[in-house]
């Protein structure tokens, strides 16, 4: 017999308090929870399907004990439904969206690799998304539209900062 525990965790915002079994993976937590994005295409780690954020770094959801996340912050796609529409507008644009299975791990995994890195080079971009699959295309159209989103992100970030006063 399995003994439950309490976790407390944010996820997109919203704080939840759930008894949960110790061996509970965070992407059933999710799925119970509803939120239904998340896919599991691999259970050996190597798909990205199942790709959130804990405290803003992408993991792997079908990877971590959820009992492991006590007081942390989690983030799906439906927590950056405004930025994913606009990433994943570049990927119809491109033809690159497919069947779209893989779409909600791939496109978190984009948002990340935005925030964290400065103007990637295509190599940048290929080893920041090097886990995750996508079995309809030949990640060309995919490249297109990152490349594309990326520059007219950076163009408004720029603008931005100009609006603000800010000269960087």
């Amino acid at each position: 017999m399995q003994i439950n525990c309490t976790i407390n965790c944010t996820i997109n915002g919203k704080p939840y308090t759930r008894q949960i079994e110790p061996d509970l993976l965070l992407i059933d937590f999710l799925r119970e929870l509803g939120f239904l994005s998340l896919k599991q295409g691999c259970d050996t780690t190597n798909c990205g399907l199942c790709t959130v954020w804990v405290d803003g770094t992408p993991r792997l959801s079908c990877a971590i004990l959820t009992a492991g996340l006590q007081d942390r912050q989690i983030t799906t796609i439906e927590g950056q439904e405004k930025e994913a529409a606009a990433f994943g507008q570049f990927l119809a644009d491109e033809g690159a969206d497919q069947c779209g299975f893989c779409s909600p791990g791939f496109i978190m995994t984009v948002l990340a690799m935005e925030k964290e890195l400065n103007n990637p080079s295509e190599e940048d971009i290929k080893q920041y998304l090097s886990g995750n699959l996508c079995r309809c295309t030949g990640y060309v159209s995919q490249m297109r539209a990152i490349n594309k989103y990326l520059k007219v992100t950076s163009q408004d970030h720029i603008q931005d900062k100009e609006r603000e006063g800010d000269p960087r």
